[in-house]
Formats: C-alpha cells, structure tokens, sequence
C-alpha cells in the first residue's frame, strides 16, 4: 500500500461534521480509513457547499432519504445530527408517519422503532403532542382539499374515478394518504411533497408517481432549482442512479409546468 495516497478528511467537512455531531461523530477512520476521508470530503464538504440548502430542509430531506432507500442504520445517525441542527422531534415522527402512506409499515416500523429510542435516549417526553386534525367523518373532505391545494382543482372528483374494482384505491389515497396524514400538523404542504419526493426518488422504481409530486412541488413553489438541490444533498446517501432518475423526472415536470 502506497501511503501516500491515503487522503485526510478536509477541515470544511470536519467543520461541518463537529455541527451536526458536537460531542463526536460516528467514525470509521479507525478500520476504514481511506473511503472515510474520501466519502466524508464529498458528502460533508462538496457537496454540502455546492448550494445554499438550509441545513434543515437538507437533513429532512435526507432523513426522508434513508427511509426511502431503508439505510437505518445511517438513519440513526443522522438523526441524531438533524435535531443538533434544529429539527424539531415533531417533523422528525411526522416524516417517518408519513412513510407509512409511501413504503408501508413493514418498511417504516424499524425507522418508528429507531426515532423513538433516540428521542427518549435524549429526554424527549413520548407520545408527543398530537397533531391530528381530522375525524373519521371530516377525512375525505379534508383530504379532497389537500389534493385539490397540491395538484390542483382537477383533483376534486378524482376519488370518484376508475372502474367500480379498483375505485377504492383513489377513494383510500384522498382519504388515507392526503386525509389522515397531509392534514396533520407539524409540516407545511411544501415540507409534506419534498418529503415524499425523496421516499419517492429514494426507493427507486416509482417514477411516474415521482414525477407527478416534482410537478405538485413546483406548483407548491419548490421549484426546479430546488428540487435540483434536494437531489445534489440527497445523493450521497441513495446514489447516483436513483438521483439521476429523480433528476429526470424533475426536468420532465418542470417542463410540463411551461
């Protein structure tokens, strides 16, 4: 082995890693030591500074992303880092609820399991305060509304639409999908559709779906520009072929937005 070509991690990322991890971060500098300095120097130094992404909205949107690509265990450690940086234990269970309407329960259950001992470990009162803002009878209406907001007026009846076998599935999306979780407090609609963008973009295989909610984050006001740099922070995390599909789809929506 050539010494010489063992690469440090650079000052910018140990900066930004002492932000997010104040009493230390998880390392592997002691058994790999070359692909921590190189994959550290692009995740938090390139590509951190490549754009202006709040550190928040970033560590959401890459929580999101770790649900969506099921990489709990970086999960854990970057929740850890988003409420060092200010993400509320709120947003936090109100992402991985809403995971449960885009990957299921089998695939959200360990995350739920995951924030809730790192919130306890951190002395956060469980159950938190509720955020529910419809009833069984208020559902469907409420949950019209938010289709109607975040993909326009065409929504109204859509719920109605399909043949009698399948119907129930448009019926089940406005009241389950928009009406239990898109009505709750917590986050915004435009938090809400970055959010399933990247369980979208993350979990692969679901790019009609995701370019249908780039067209509903551009129509929110998350533009291209946006959704662009959601990607770029998103990537080290999901990898280059699902973030390269997530950027086509962007582009197509963007241009049907003209």
């Amino acid at each position: 082995m050539n010494e010489k070509c063992i690469t440090e991690v650079s000052q910018r990322a140990r900066d930004y890693l002492a932000k997010l991890f104040p009493n230390g971060a998880p390392q592997l500098d002691k058994t790999d030591p070359e692909f921590a300095a190189f994959f550290e120097n692009f995740a938090s130094d390139e590509v951190v500074n490549h754009d202006d992404l709040g550190d928040r909205t970033r560590l959401m949107a890459v929580l999101a992303a770790l649900l969506g690509c099921q990489g709990l265990d970086a999960y854990k450690g970057m929740l850890t880092a988003a409420l060092n940086r200010g993400v509320t234990p709120v947003e936090v269970k109100e992402i991985v609820y809403q995971a449960a309407a885009y990957l299921g329960i089998g695939r959200m259950l360990p995350f739920l399991n995951a924030a809730n001992e790192i919130l306890k470990a951190r002395g956060v009162e469980l159950p938190l305060a509720g955020q529910a803002s419809t009833t069984p009878e208020t559902r469907l209406a409420a949950g019209v509304q938010a289709q109607v907001d975040i993909f326009g007026p065409d929504m109204k009846d859509f719920y109605k639409s399909g043949s009698e076998e399948s119907r129930h599935f448009n019926l089940w999306l406005a009241e389950n999908c928009f009406g239990d979780y898109y009505t709750r407090g917590g986050l915004d609609y435009r938090q809400r559709e970055m959010v399933t963008f990247c369980f979208l973009a993350a979990q692969g295989g679901c790019e009609p779906q995701l370019t249908a909610h780039a067209a509903a984050n551009i129509r929110l006001g998350n533009d291209k520009a946006f959704l662009i740099k959601v990607v770029s922070q998103c990537l080290p995390y999901i990898g280059y072929p699902r973030c390269l599909n997530a950027l086509r789809c962007v582009n197509e929506a963007a241009a049907q937005a003209k």
